[in-house]
């Protein structure tokens, strides 16, 4: 089919499509998450199991050595990292890009129920899709209210048990990262000397109370027509229960644990603290699910941490203090990208301006530029990629690049249209004599940035982007070229009276730069002398600009957040109390600085 023909005959029909191609667009664009950057995160899957009181050589050989030995066979499984802390063991396992992190997560349930044997007091191991090192996109404070009298650390069994399934169910977050505060837990005081007297060992006591508090199944009894199911209640629901434990009988003489220790509620001791200008709060860090929209999660977050402060933190007198988020920084990047656009898009028409000498003509070429840009974001919906300074980076790319198809166009039209000829048969005839060349010179574009799209490594994912934002706004523009251009041009010049002369066309920036333009090439083109040194002069320039002027490289630019995260590692064997004096002392030097930007307006 003769697109350019079908296209004068049919202008309704290009109306139409424009039309389909704007809405369809602008739909596209309200579904695209928007994020600062594109997803390049390795699919993760972190497998965590607490052992309290347990070294770290103690969690690699009983717990890390046996998962690995279960998870290694894994399927897609690329990269596998374990790291082992006090009371902590933890595997990160990367798999393939094109993993389905959902499969994953079963297989890797799977492989560890294999695992067996168990240290008897290490939790079940916890399994996470959010990869351990994933940063997290806010950070929130628990603190306690000034009137509340008791410290925060007492906080994290109440945080864990009451708070934390309220984060998590967020549409959007991928997992918490929860540090500071102790657990609570049952504190059993020994009496030595009523030990020594009763003739009763550490062990005894502490083999009564791990098999007194627990719940185990008895079986069916079966009465009647009726199964009834029993089972022992054994586990303590408070701490008076724990006296009761038979810890030695002999049919003789019976000890209980009354007799032999106290009981009481406590907390764990104290392993780790963190300081928020210098008052001890639980801190939290938020991590996002890939794909999801940054700013519509922060929104969600925030509310329901609106919620909570007003509900039931209130009422145990504490708070939530969202110290940072990355909305801000989004918003100003994306709106720097955005002018960056329009400046680019409004430039590229003054240019066509000035040098057409036309109003109705660049507003014909210009037209290009947002039915392209607008028809890219339908692409990328479909590809479920985002809106992030990435991809609005390769339409501000594209954008003096969408013009120059039109551009070709339209001056052929324009040859044609000065011969004499009508506007339809010029339209038609200039569009399809330089069809070939437009479809060349796009292919060409396309033929760059396309294989980019389906690279699958970390640089492939971090660029697709842009290179789909280019390959196919540049497809559009080829489109709308050999389309839209001829059937406008016919449309408002076939009333167009010769004797007609626009005011623009009296312009004579154009002429002008043409003429210095045609004249420096005169000169550079007179002799082969003349030509061998123009090339060399041209090159050598080029290549010594390159190397005085080549930036530093980077994976990726830096930008400023707005947030420092300083992390300081003490010598090993110190105390947290000596920790929390290091962290004073460095607070209590610093807040002067604080001071000084408060007062000159600084956030």
């Amino acid at each position: 089919m003769d697109i350019v023909s079908y296209s004068l005959r049919k202008p309704v029909s290009v109306a139409v499509a424009v039309i389909l191609v704007v809405t369809f667009g602008l739909i596209g664009l309200s579904s695209l998450p928007i994020q600062l950057t594109p997803d390049v995160e390795t699919p993760q899957i972190t497998v965590q199991t607490n052992w309290n009181g347990a070294t770290p050589f103690e969690i690699e050989k009983e717990i890390i050595e046996r998962q690995e030995e279960a998870l290694k066979g894994l399927r897609g499984l690329t990269e596998m990292e374990s790291a082992a802390y006090n009371n902590l063991g933890e595997i990160t396992l990367s798999f393939l890009l094109e993993t389905n992190i959902d499969d994953a997560l079963l297989r890797v349930s799977n492989k560890l129920n294999e695992v067996s044997n168990y240290p008897e007091n290490a939790d079940e191991p916890v399994i996470e899709s959010a990869g351990a090192n994933s940063s997290p996109v806010i950070w929130m404070m628990l603190k306690t209210k000034t009137d509340n009298p008791r410290h925060i650390n007492e906080f994290r069994t109440f945080f864990e048990d009451n708070i934390r399934q309220y984060l998590e169910r967020v549409p959007g977050v991928g997992s918490l990262f929860v540090f500071g505060g102790t657990e609570r837990e049952l504190h059993v005081t020994l009496d030595t000397q009523k030990m020594a007297q009763h003739e009763i060992t550490i062990n005894q006591i502490i083999g009564a109370i791990q098999n007194a508090n627990s719940t185990i199944s008895a079986g069916v009894l079966g009465v009647g027509r009726k199964n009834y199911r029993i089972r022992t209640i054994g586990q303590f629901q408070k701490p008076e229960d724990a006296l009761d434990v038979v810890v030695f009988d002999d049919g003789l003489k019976r000890v209980h644990l009354s007799d032999v220790v106290r009981v009481s509620t406590g907390f764990a001791k104290e392993d780790v603290s963190v300081l928020h200008n210098g008052i001890q709060v639980i801190v939290i860090g938020v991590r996002k699910e890939p794909g999801t929209n940054v700013l519509e999660m922060t929104e969600r977050v925030e509310d329901r941490v609106e919620q909570l402060n007003k509900g039931i933190l209130a009422e145990e007198q504490l708070f939530f203090d969202m110290v940072y988020d990355q909305r801000p920084y989004i918003n100003t990047a994306i709106a720097l990208v955005k002018q960056n656009v329009l400046i680019g898009g409004t430039l590229a028409i003054c240019v066509l301006l000035v040098f057409l000498r036309s109003l109705r003509s660049t507003l014909t070429t210009a037209i290009a530029i947002p039915i392209s840009v607008i028809g890219t974001f339908i692409f990328l919906a479909l590809s479920e990629r985002s809106l992030n300074v990435v991809s609005l980076a390769g339409i501000s790319f594209a954008v003096g690049m969408l013009v120059d198809n039109s551009i070709v166009v339209l001056e052929n039209i324009d040859r044609h249209r000065k011969m004499g000829k009508r506007p339809f048969d010029a339209a038609l005839e200039g569009a399809k004599e330089v069809w070939g060349a437009v479809f060349a010179s796009t292919a060409t574009t396309v033929a760059v940035f396309l294989p980019v799209i389906f690279m699958q490594e970390e640089a492939g994912q971090l660029f697709r982007d842009i290179a789909i934002a280019i390959t196919f706004s540049i497809m559009i523009s080829l489109l709308v070229s050999i389309s839209v251009i001829p059937t406008l041009i016919h449309l408002l010049y076939r009333k167009d009276a010769k004797k007609k002369t626009n005011v623009l066309q009296k312009s004579i920036v154009g002429p002008f730069f043409v003429k210095v333009l045609m004249s420096f090439s005169g000169i550079c083109l007179r002799n082969v002398f003349t030509r061998i040194l123009t090339v060399v002069l041209f090159t050598t320039m080029a290549v010594t600009l390159v190397i005085f002027l080549k930036p530093s490289a980077e994976y990726l630019p830096q930008g400023n957040r707005n947030l420092i995260l300083n992390i300081l590692i003490p010598p090993p064997g110190y105390s947290v109390e000596k920790m929390k004096e290091i962290g004073h002392y460095i607070h209590d030097e610093a807040q002067p600085y604080f001071e000084e930007d408060n007062k000159n307006g600084v956030p």
